[in-house]
């Protein structure tokens, strides 16, 4: 009987051995994240939209790379010094970058199908409205699908990223719907810039 104990000690071991070691030591720091693992989407968007990579803003705000991953991909809030140094290497306000309202919600938006993102979307161009842009391209959504979804023409939806127009009450709360981020943050660039006018 002592052999069949000592057998079933080494199986459970090796089980175990497999369980916790069998997925590899070594662990990426950064992996690619899914669309479920980024919590803060308008940081994300805006990094994205100015080519911004997020070891680039560590740099320049004198960071560690884990604290800005931590703050897109865990929805973390920066402390009030780094929070403001975010806001001027961005150029956006606190309740735009890190708002907690959108940081709360699963970033789950209603989009019917697959589609993919065009990036001569935004080279052709540029781009005034960079939330929505990047947005576009977080989700790696193409502009001819999203327009199609909420109903507007895609040049319609084209002038709203490269013109910066400000589209009409129904058409913002469509797209609200859509992202599931408050129109005052998704239309930002264009009423921060009318507001500079």
């Amino acid at each position: 009987m002592p052999v069949q104990q000592e057998k079933h000690n080494i199986q459970a071991w090796s089980l175990m051995n497999r369980k916790y070691l069998g997925k590899g030591v070594r662990v990426k720091r950064f992996r690619k994240p899914t669309r479920c693992q980024i919590r803060n989407r308008v940081l994300l968007a805006i990094l994205m939209a100015n080519d911004i990579k997020l070891s680039q803003l560590a740099e320049n705000l004198s960071v560690s790379s884990r604290s800005v991953s931590a703050w897109v991909y865990e929805g973390r809030q920066p402390g009030k010094k780094n929070s403001e140094r975010v806001c001027g290497e961005l150029g956006y306000p606190r309740h735009i970058l890190f708002n907690e309202s959108v940081l709360n919600k699963q970033p789950i938006i209603c989009q019917p199908e697959p589609s993919r993102f065009m990036k001569r979307t935004i080279t052709r161009s540029p781009v005034k409205n960079k939330i929505l842009a990047g947005l576009c391209m977080v989700h790696d959504l193409s502009v001819t699908d999203i327009a199609n979804w909420i109903g507007v023409h895609p040049g319609t939806f084209r002038k709203w990223l490269h013109q910066g127009i400000l589209p009409s009450a129904t058409y913002q709360q469509k797209t609200e719907q859509f992202f599931r981020i408050p129109r005052s943050i998704l239309f930002a660039d264009c009423i921060l810039q009318n507001n500079e006018h």
